[in-house]
């Protein structure tokens, strides 16, 4: 940042505070944030959709990239590998982070599973805790009886 853009800033800080920097009220409208819209998919359509988005295209598609990385990645720990006695430090070092790689595609692919599994669930878990409470509101009813 240039010292001409600093004392800019400066000296409009000191005017007031500007529109983009007031942090304590509600977003315009216009921009998104408290239009009433949800931005999370809520529907059981959306939740559908999403869900089969994760199955269709983002669970195969870090399974093959992933694969094409072990296989790119074992190439160039070979051409770095050692030859007759010598090579290169990288090689170690690409297998190594590889390794931590791999552990992080696993944990992915299986957040997006968990992901999936609860997208597809939430109209039975809902249904489900509503009548779980329900039940245990009746027995804790003192006018039930009446």
């Amino acid at each position: 940042m240039a010292w001409d853009e600093w004392e800019q800033i400066k000296a409009g800080a000191e005017a007031g505070p500007s529109v983009s920097m007031r942090l304590n009220q509600v977003a315009p409208a216009a921009g998104g944030g408290g239009s009433g819209k949800p931005d999370m998919a809520s529907s059981p359509a959306a939740k559908k959709a999403a869900a089969k988005a994760i199955d269709d295209d983002l669970e195969p598609g870090v399974t093959r990239d992933g694969k094409h990385a072990v296989a790119t990645t074992k190439d160039a720990v070979t051409a770095f590998g050692a030859k007759d006695g010598h090579g290169w430090d990288t090689a170690g070092a690409l297998k190594r982070a590889h390794e931590t790689w791999e552990k992080q595609v696993k944990m992915l692919l299986g957040r997006l599973s968990s992901e999936k599994q609860a997208l597809s669930a939430t109209g039975i878990s809902v249904q489900n805790n509503e009548l779980d409470i329900a039940a245990r509101l009746a027995r804790q009813s003192r006018i039930q009886g009446i």
